[in-house]
């Protein structure tokens, strides 16, 4: 759903507008960015495609434009994504994300492939061009640390289905499911004074292409229960934005 419209539902020229408003940046940026275009046609592409910019002479001054709030040179629009490191080339799937002035945007591990020292610059720029443009992140991750440091709200999926959303510092403060506690007592402590209890899970995982009837995390679920097995949790209501998916709460 986006904004009341099911766009799953929706086709070729129906989703154009959509298209326009979501982008995307992709986990790997040496398989993202096409070896036979230049960084200028890579960036304008989406404008052409949407119809965006009346002239050639204005898509590259938006192209220019957007390369240099990436950190990178206009002289580099004219270059391949060969010449250009993984860090580099991160912002230049940036730029081209941005390029069709979007309101949402889903970061899908958007520095899983980069070195931890360019990890830091490029989640500062995304929250600079966060804060300045007005933008929405979906922000994919399995980076706890970094997503809490990035989000305002987290949903912790398991099998494809979410088992807890909730304001961040509520759900890393006040988690409840069972496998957002296992999953974040796996975060390192930066304090060797303090010791965490880390929760091994035990038990298979199910295959998502056919999921069990019942709760997805029951397999692995230290204190499951009998309606666990027959009927899927639904999310109830906390309060304060705190939602969770567990029979065993709404007990």
């Amino acid at each position: 759903m986006f904004e009341g419209a099911d766009i799953a539902k929706l086709e070729g020229d129906q989703l154009l507008p959509y298209r326009r408003r979501m982008q995307m940046i992709f986990q790997d940026p040496y398989a993202s960015l096409n070896p036979r275009m230049t960084v200028g046609s890579i960036v304008t592409e989406p404008m052409c495609v949407q119809g965006l910019c009346s002239s050639d002479r204005e898509r590259i001054e938006r192209a220019r434009e957007l390369i240099e709030r990436v950190g990178l040179k206009d002289d580099h629009l004219s270059r391949y994504p060969h010449e250009f490191s993984g860090g580099q080339r991160q912002r230049i799937g940036i730029a081209r994300a941005l390029s069709t002035n979007p309101d949402f945007i889903v970061c899908d591990e958007p520095i899983s492939a980069l070195d931890v020292s360019i990890q830091a610059q490029v989640v500062n720029m995304l929250e600079e061009l966060q804060q300045s443009l007005g933008l929405t992140y979906l922000f994919v991750s399995h980076d706890l640390s970094m997503v809490r440091h990035i989000s305002h709200e987290v949903a912790v999926m398991y099998l494809g289905q979410i088992v807890e959303i909730a304001p961040t510092d509520e759900l890393f403060k006040h988690m409840q499911h069972p496998y957002t506690v296992a999953l974040l007592s796996a975060v390192p402590i930066p304090d060797p004074d303090r010791q965490g209890a880390h929760i091994v899970l035990e038990g298979d995982v199910p295959t998502p292409i056919d999921p069990p009837p019942g709760c997805p995390f029951l397999s692995r679920c230290r204190v499951s229960m009998p309606v666990c097995k027959g009927r899927r949790p639904e999310l109830i209501d906390l309060g304060g934005g705190h939602r969770v998916a567990c029979h065993r709460i709404a007990k």
